[in-house]
């Protein structure tokens, strides 16, 4: 499906030499995680929504708050607050939703929490700089963005383990994805504004897809095709043929793009603006901006849409989450922390 890139084989070996061993066979809730004085990479700021499989709770995080909020979505109300962390990144649901995980850039840790009783279930150390998570289609592996060591660490989901890094990325932040066949991972670099396309099996970067600007979050349609990547720094969205890296078109929208996330069904994409506090919506089969949703606070790729695509939520930078219905077009609610 796709012509495999030439990696240079040196720098395998050496980074997995010296990464490795920092990470590998190393889960347990009773060491201490690597806290630092400082926040490790705070510079860089990103937040994070995670909804479960039953469309009950709500998780959220900001990188610039040590806590992460969990929300009621039936009854709109704050249910727990979880402190302790460094710099959370991404949030995933595991297990059904019994489970989810959070990334930490400062702890260097991914953090394992029972849906049930919110507690601590386990640790794994992935190194300082961890940041965006992916988990397979079939649920047994997580992939994580270390975009300090220019890598992606493998983690076992049923052993709690890391069992590989891929290297050869840059800056790999918040944006990655998998296939839904679990055949490819495509993961955002935000040096060189790029995404790599790594073959799941061999972990090897076998295309570069180039011409993007400041790429903040992508999405990929079912069957594979296309990557629709928001350019934060052109004000756009790139339409990209995933078979031979060519632009298929370009989408003007507002200020800062951060977000670009396909409904369900693949029919729509909202693309969420930063600086001017909107969500552009798209209509992918003709790439025609249809409606421009006012309303929101720095949305960035904070967006998750329900399972059927009447329902959508969006992070604000307030950590409150805007219930956004599809059909309409509108705000619905404002779930938040009164």
């Amino acid at each position: 499906m796709f012509k495999k890139m030439k990696v240079k084989s040196i720098w395998i070996p050496l980074l997995f030499v010296f990464f490795i061993p920092n990470v590998i066979g190393a889960s347990s809730i009773k060491s201490k995680s690597p806290e630092l004085a400082t926040g490790f990479d705070t510079h860089i700021t990103n937040n994070s929504l995670a909804v479960s499989p039953d469309e009950q709770i709500a998780i959220v995080s900001d990188s610039r708050e040590q806590s992460i909020l969990v929300y009621d979505l039936t009854s709109g109300k704050l249910r727990k607050k979880i402190d302790g962390f460094g710099s959370p990144r991404n949030i995933v649901f595991i297990d059904g939703g019994s489970e989810f995980i959070i990334s930490d850039s400062t702890l260097g840790t991914i953090r394992f929490y029972s849906l049930k009783s919110f507690t601590l279930k386990d640790e794994v150390v992935v190194g300082p700089g961890a940041f965006g998570t992916a988990v397979s289609p079939d649920g047994k592996t997580l992939y994580v963005n270390n975009q300090a060591h220019n890598s992606v660490t493998v983690v076992d989901l049923e052993k709690r383990k890391p069992i590989d890094v891929i290297t050869g990325f840059a800056q790999p932040r918040q944006g990655i994805k998998v296939s839904s066949d679990g055949k490819y991972i495509f993961v955002t670099n935000f040096q060189g504004d790029k995404v790599s396309i790594v073959d799941a099996a061999t972990k090897i970067i076998i295309r570069e897809i180039t011409g993007f600007s400041s790429i903040r979050g992508i999405s990929i349609t079912a069957d594979g095709g296309t990557l629709y990547a928001a350019n934060s720094g052109r004000n756009s969205i790139s339409a990209v043929d995933t078979l031979d890296g060519k632009v298929k078109g370009e989408i003007k929208v507002g200020r800062e793009p951060y977000g670009a996330a396909l409904s369900p069904d693949d029919k729509l994409l909202f693309a969420s603006n930063k600086a001017d506090h909107t969500i552009d919506v798209i209509n992918v089969a003709d790439h025609r901006v249809v409606k421009t949703i006012g309303g929101f606070k720095e949305p960035r790729q904070a967006i998750i849409f329900s399972q059927d695509g009447d329902q959508a939520y969006v992070l604000n930078r307030d950590l409150s989450i805007a219930r956004v219905d599809v059909k309409t077009y509108t705000i619905t609610g404002i779930i938040q922390d009164k």
